[in-house]
């Protein structure tokens, strides 16, 4: 009897996926276990391994196209069996307000009444949780979109070129007052006398000049989604930078003297595990940067979950994360970092591998950067950017100058939760736990 191979449900939150490639062919034949296409959610691209062993009869779905979780997209089996046909999906309840239903009301009124609802919808039929929040996002009407899914079903990447299309005719952001974004609320509502016109939103498509040479690259779903976060953080905190320095020859010094322990056991020990320390007792003496801004209130988070931020090789950005990262020694700080190094760069990342950070560390002077001003990976507090250790002369017992192992920490935190002062007392407790390690 034939096997099915059905789209995974790769997280909790995460209800369809994309099949990005098929690494098998129809008629091949295939093992158990082995992997036969690479599947890309918002989140991660993640390789499925075959359910039973033999030959791939059938590919229900084409690469490129988006399917909800649960539905038949191939078949295993053997020469001449009969392939049964796949049940309809369940329907789900679900709603969408009329244009007319929100006219009249104030912005954020409006923006809450505008946000769908996933689920099965009358007219535009099943509508996952992410293009409901995209939509939300975005202020845009589902009703407009014309779906590229199966059975016409929105997909992500409808709505994304939806709004790509609105931002290139000069109609989102330009039309629209930054108070207005939705998820903005009253933050940027303008005082008595201010003029729209002259202070609109300067995020825009710009004009594009192309030549025969030039070649367009087209971005995967991670950077889709990457982007346009990226975007939304910059739109709705207000991000502040703060720049310290910290001697690192104490930190240097530990990790050669426990270094080839560490690598009897097998395990690279990078300075990111004593960046992600000083980071965790920092958390501890000022817990209110492990939080995020809830519109009228502060939540404040008890677990820290440690975000890293990763360079993939197709130069998409992912952050996996160390969940309860507080209850890690430095030892398991570093197997926790080279266990999901590894998972991102080989495409093995689950969804929940991705999900659930308060606070995210971004190692940029791995590239060769002394310091940068990095993006606050939303709905967090902060970010901390780490540039690159590097000797230089610095003056240390009163006036004497040496030769030390420097680095620039920056911190861009949301300015809506924390203030100059818990910022600072933050980013100098992490360099003091670099400067005075054990």
């Amino acid at each position: 009897m034939a096997t099915r191979v059905v789209m995974p449900q790769l997280g909790e939150s995460v209800v369809e996926g994309t099949v990005l490639k098929w690494l098998i062919n129809e008629g091949d034949r295939v093992e158990e276990m082995q992997n036969i296409l690479e599947i890309e959610t918002d989140k991660v691209t993640t390789e499925i391994p075959s359910p039973a062993g033999g030959l791939l009869l059938k590919q229900l779905v084409a690469e490129g196209i988006t399917v909800r979780a649960g539905v038949t997209i191939a078949w295993i089996g053997e020469p001449g069996e009969n392939l049964p046909e796949d049940p309809a999906p369940p329907e789900q309840g679900g709603h969408f307000p009329s244009p007319e239903h929100s006219r009249g009301l104030q912005p954020a009124e409006q923006a809450a009444l505008n946000t769908p609802t996933s689920g099965r919808d009358q007219k535009l039929g099943f509508i996952s949780p992410l293009v409901a929040r995209l939509a939300g996002e975005h202020n845009v009407d589902l009703n407009q979109i014309n779906g590229s899914g199966e059975g016409g079903r929105i997909t992500k990447k409808d709505v994304l070129a939806f709004i790509d299309s609105r931002k290139s005719q000069g109609e989102q952001n330009s039309e629209i007052p930054a108070w207005e974004i939705p998820g903005s609320g009253d933050l940027f509502k303008p005082s008595e006398g201010f003029s729209a016109e002259k202070h609109s939103s300067p995020v825009q498509q710009l004009p594009l000049r192309s030549t025969a040479d030039d070649a367009l690259v087209p971005l995967s779903v991670i950077q889709k989604t990457t982007a346009a976060h990226m975007v939304l953080s910059k739109q709705n905190a207000a991000h502040v930078t703060t720049v310290m320095e910290a001697d690192m020859q104490r930190v240097i010094q530990h990790r050669l003297n426990v270094l080839a322990a560490y690598e009897r056991e097998g395990l690279h020990l990078t300075y990111s595990a004593y960046f992600a320390a000083a980071v965790i007792s920092a958390l501890h003496a000022f817990p209110l940067v492990n939080s995020s801004w809830a519109n009228d209130a502060i939540l404040q988070h008890k677990d820290i979950n440690l975000g890293l931020a990763v360079a993939m090789p197709d130069d998409s950005l992912i952050v996996p994360v160390i969940h309860q990262a507080q209850r890690l020694s430095l030892h398991g700080l570093a197997e926790s970092i080279s266990d999901l190094a590894f998972k991102a760069r080989n495409r093995r990342l689950k969804p929940d591998d991705v999900q659930g950070g308060t606070f995210t560390i971004s190692n940029h002077g791995t590239a060769g950067s002394l310091f940068a001003t990095p993006i606050i990976n939303q709905p967090q507090a902060a970010i901390l950017g780490v540039g690159m250790i590097k000797k230089r002369p610095v003056v240390v017992d009163g006036d004497a100058i040496a030769i030390h192992a420097m680095v620039y920490l920056s911190l861009s935190f949301d300015h809506r939760i924390l203030n100059g002062s818990n910022a600072d007392g933050f980013l100098a407790k992490i360099v003091n736990v670099l400067e005075n390690w054990q």
